[in-house]
């Protein structure tokens, strides 16, 4: 009789992270059971592997009941939930700390095998900001259920669809002027598909378990990384860095509009923690474990940024046809 594939519950399948993990595990021939809050907008999931193989199920981190129905049976679990910004229960301590506990404590009392958890560069429990320290609290508790845990700190993560490089390419369009805050912060931008194989990696048992931090081959300014995606999309804007103090002004007003929208409009375009996590560089710690531990080379940014930002260009699809006519009138 034929044993049956492997089961790996993949907390957050859907997300942007989530979903290359789930197309790894996929391709390695493990059963996915992609644990997330709203079932049917994950069904995109499921040509990623054969009839069957991929799961979508309704959980909520926030609930111990469905995080334990979402574990039962599963050989290996995969947490990667995560929010960049606060919104009505979806909190901080409620996702990143308690929810990250409860998903770990429910995969000891199922007997899963092994856990790997996708935390944050910066997860600090001394941090200025609400959210490392929600993700320092996390890890800790991972580590305090799940001893043998492995847990990856990528710094901000590119790829298409990321909340990084689309969300400056957006506001880039909006008007001559594009204001920053925390241009001097360091970043190591990291391949989502390089994070996914790091996660695969590990929850198929090919790495030794532990902590990882994750960068890419190039380390660079919050300023650097806006030049370089202003040359990409073809737009020439004023960058003006705001001090702390005064980007805090239209982070409270947006703060604001929140509150009294009751949620129905979400700040995450400029947060005091978002300020506060800035105050800070993102890059791999002085020997730490990272990629190359795990077999992994780093993705350059160059090798896939203008894949995706493209259509930020003026023209979008077509700006190389219009810039080409433009050299064959000139010519």
């Amino acid at each position: 009789m034929t044993e049956p594939a492997p089961l790996v519950t993949i907390f957050g399948a859907s997300g942007f992270v989530g979903r290359h993990i789930a197309q790894r595990m996929a391709r390695r021939g493990w059963r996915i059971r992609a644990a997330v809050r709203r079932p049917n907008e994950a069904l995109f999931l499921k040509p990623y592997g054969d009839v069957g193989q991929v799961e979508p199920i309704q959980a909520n981190i926030r609930d111990d009941a469905s995080v334990a129905r979402a574990v039962a049976g599963a050989d290996v679990v995969i947490n990667c939930i995560g929010i960049m910004a606060q919104a009505g229960p979806q909190t901080f301590d409620s996702v990143q700390a308690e929810g990250a506990a409860r998903v770990a404590k429910a995969a000891a009392a199922a007997g899963v095998s092994r856990l790997v958890h996708v935390s944050a560069l910066g997860a600090d429990a001394d941090s200025a900001s609400a959210y490392a320290r929600a993700k320092a609290a996390g890890e800790a508790a991972i580590l305090d259920a799940f001893p043998s845990a492995s847990i990856l700190r990528p710094s901000v993560i590119f790829g298409p669809e990321d909340e990084f490089f689309n969300r400056f390419a957006g506001m880039a369009k909006m008007g001559p002027v594009l204001p920053i805050t925390g241009g001097g912060a360091k970043f190591q931008p990291v391949y989502v598909g390089d994070v996914a194989d790091a996660a695969a990696k590990l929850a198929a048992g090919e790495a030794a378990p532990g902590l990882y931090e994750l960068g890419g081959p190039e380390v660079a300014t919050l300023r650097d990384l806006i030049g370089k995606l202003l040359k990409i999309i073809r737009r020439r804007r004023l960058v003006v860095d705001m001090p702390a103090g005064l980007a805090r002004i239209p982070a409270k007003l947006l703060g604001v509009a929140q509150m009294l929208t009751g949620g129905l409009f979400v700040n995450d375009l400029l947060t005091e923690d978002q300020i506060a996590l800035l105050a800070s560089d993102n890059v791999v710690s002085d020997g730490a474990r990272g990629l190359s531990d795990l077999g992994i080379a780093p993705t350059a940014m160059e090798a896939v940024i203008e894949t995706y930002l493209y259509a930020h260009r003026p023209q979008g699809q077509y700006s190389r046809l219009t810039e080409s006519a433009r050299n064959l009138r000139g010519a």
